[in-house]
């Protein structure tokens, strides 16, 4: 494993996943808020949906997508865990 190229990778992941968390968050919930009031969706307006409910299904969303992408990073370093989640041979117990 190459520390320095695994590092820069994981920080991307994060730093991507918190744009869009903070894009979604902050600014479709209240920098953009006069603009997304404009359209409604269930007789609520949808600036205050994406500010009540909204950020949060991306966030759970983003959840999802950093652990497989991270998966996917992992694998390509050679630090994915193999046989389970400690790297304990299920079959004969010998540390990996």
């Amino acid at each position: 494993m190459k520390k320095p190229t695994y590092w820069r990778d994981n920080l991307r992941l994060v730093g991507i996943c918190l744009a869009v968390w903070f894009a979604v968050s902050f600014g479709c919930g209240i920098l953009l808020v006069d603009v997304l009031n404009q359209i409604t969706i269930g007789g609520f307006k949808l600036g205050f949906w994406f500010a009540q409910q909204g950020s949060i299904y991306v966030f759970v969303v983003l959840i999802f997508v950093y652990a497989v992408r991270m998966g996917k990073i992992d694998r390509k370093h050679g630090v994915d865990e193999v046989d389970g989640v400690d790297g304990v041979d299920e079959e004969d117990g010998d540390e990996q």
